[in-house]
């Protein structure tokens, strides 16, 4: 045992789980953990609002494969980081909040403390898998593994730990708690041998990768080589196997191609993948029969859409052992007529997404070459990205296109790619938003220049919420509260201590790019009219 004060025996335990980075705005209350931050190694990185904290945190996660985590003080901080943290939630990144909070004798129908909120833990039960406040210094190590456990076994989730600021100050024996392994999850013998009996016996096979795919490339492919199958991703799943790849149809489960293909084939091979109303945009696909699930989360596996098979396990293990069993008995190569006929579903579903993005593709062809092959796209929920970006965009590796799906919250792309590219700095990373979106969390850019980030900021203006302005007018509705008069965007960056410039062609974006990426502080290129 060692005796330490309660920040100290937290920031230990965050270091002893490889923490190495947090994203934080400090307060009166959580003082006692920024004070032991230093001496652990852990490095603070700024920022101007707490939900620009914790999705920078989320950008993080995503991008690395790592726990993201910020710090906040109790109370509006906690509540701030709320809409990240569900955000989150609806996208599976393992985000953890450490906030301080009310002292542990605080009256339980309060007295007007500062930052007091009636139950503070409880408000964010709903919204993460785990939400815990701690009762002693003893308690904490344990709490920190209990709390990564939470968020990396199994289905990746966000969770809340509260630590009281009495017990912050206080000290105590501690005694270390290592982070608890985890295994790889392998269903049962008989249902995978059903399952690759099944495969292996289709005539044609369709395989749906979601970002429970992420973390099983190599499997993926082998898989869908030993098939000849043809695989389309979701946002989230986007680069799992290549877009350059042949097999590879593209991204995009609410295209008609993609429903077309499920139609035609004997068998749907999803792999992490909800198969939400997010994903699908226009109603479920026609999967009964056909289905079979390869997923973490038992619950999962089940909604949505009900699987003749279900693979309760780690993707890249059941990948891996449906690889394992076909090479044992002999699997035929693909015979080349259902090759050519990927290629057509292939040259369809490319197609269709050419279409839909056609009014962007000036604008994404040079973010694509700034890019290359090792960049990571960090996107808000606006036109340009769900209609643009997410279909017709190449990604060559996972990790590489960072979107929030499902929540669909705004101001996303901005916090998100600082959190990218603090966590890979020596890969090129571009923010892609809409001009009603960065406006939500434009003050990071504040933070972005403090931290010298070269880091490009495309904001695509249409003057206003473009895709609710138009489903007013769909409705028959006049428009109200969507036309937006837009700031001067460059000279706002530069107020903000970034650099500006406003962009008219693909020419100019091109140059704007390079010169960005290479350059001491952010960079907004305002886009008009796109």
């Amino acid at each position: 045992m060692t005796v330490i004060s309660g920040a100290g025996a937290l920031t230990a335990s965050l270091a002893a789980h490889g923490v190495d980075l947090v994203w934080g705005i400090p307060g009166t209350h959580n003082l006692d953990i920024y004070a032991h931050l230093p001496a652990d190694g852990i490095r603070h990185a700024p920022a101007r609002h707490e939900q620009g904290a914790a999705f920078a945190a989320d950008g993080f996660a995503r991008a690395t494969g790592r726990p993201g985590v910020c710090v906040t003080t109790s109370g509006p901080g906690v509540l701030n980081a709320a809409t990240a943290l569900a955000q989150a939630w609806s996208d599976s990144v393992p985000v953890l909040l450490v906030a301080a909070g009310m002292p542990l004798r605080h009256p339980g129908r309060g007295n007007g403390h500062l930052h007091e909120t009636r139950d503070l833990r409880g408000a964010l039960e709903g919204i993460v898998a785990s939400s815990h406040r701690v009762t002693s210094v003893a308690e904490i190590p344990h709490a920190v593994a209990q709390a990564f456990a939470t968020m990396t076994a199994g289905r990746p989730r966000p969770a809340y730990l509260e630590v009281p600021y009495d017990v912050l100050a206080e000290q105590g024996d501690v005694t270390p708690v290592a982070p608890i392994p985890t295994a790889r999850l392998v269903p049962g013998r008989a249902p995978i041998e059903q399952a690759a009996r099944r495969l292996a016996d289709s005539e044609s096979v369709a395989i749906i990768a979601g970002g429970g795919a992420s973390g099983a490339c190599a499997e993926l492919q082998a898989v869908a080589e030993g098939l000849g199958a043809a695989v389309v991703t979701t946002f989230n799943g986007k680069g799992a196997l290549p877009s350059a790849h042949p097999l590879c149809l593209g991204t995009g489960l609410h295209l008609d191609a993609v429903r077309q293909l499920v139609e035609e084939v004997d068998t749907v091979l999803a792999i992490g993948t909800e198969l939400a109303p997010a994903d699908l945009w226009n109603g479920p696909l026609p999967l009964e029969g056909r289905l079979i699930r390869v997923e973490l989360d038992p619950v999962q596996a089940v909604t949505n859409a009900a699987p003749d098979l279900t693979l309760v396990g780690d993707a890249a293990a059941v990948l891996a052992e449906l690889a394992r069993i076909w090479e044992r008995d002999g699997l035929e190569p693909p015979p080349a007529q259902r090759l050519d006929r990927v290629r057509r579903w292939r040259g369809r579903m490319r197609e269709e997404a050419g279409r839909e993005s056609e009014r962007w593709e000036w604008l994404l062809a040079p973010v694509a070459q700034a890019l290359s092959a090792d960049g990571v796209l960090s996107g808000d929920s606006t036109m340009v990205c769900y209609y643009g970006a997410a279909v017709s965009l190449p990604a060559s590796q996972p990790r590489s296109f960072l979107y929030p799906t499902g929540y669909g919250t705004l101001g996303y792309g901005l916090p998100a790619g600082i959190g990218a590219k603090l966590g890979r700095p020596q890969d090129p990373v571009v923010v892609l938003h809409g001009d009603g979106g960065l406006m939500f969390t434009v003050a990071e850019l504040a933070a972005a220049a403090q931290l010298q980030l070269p880091l490009p900021v495309v904001v695509v203006d249409n003057g206003g919420y473009g895709e609710i302005r138009n489903e007013m007018s769909e409705r028959g509705d006049a428009p109200l509260g969507v036309e937006l008069p837009s700031p001067d965007f460059p000279g706002l960056a530069r107020a903000l201590g970034c650099h500006g410039e406003r962009i008219d062609d693909g020419d100019a974006l091109s140059s704007a790019l390079t010169r960005a990426l290479a350059a001491d502080r952010p960079t907004v290129l305002h886009v008009r009219g796109a």
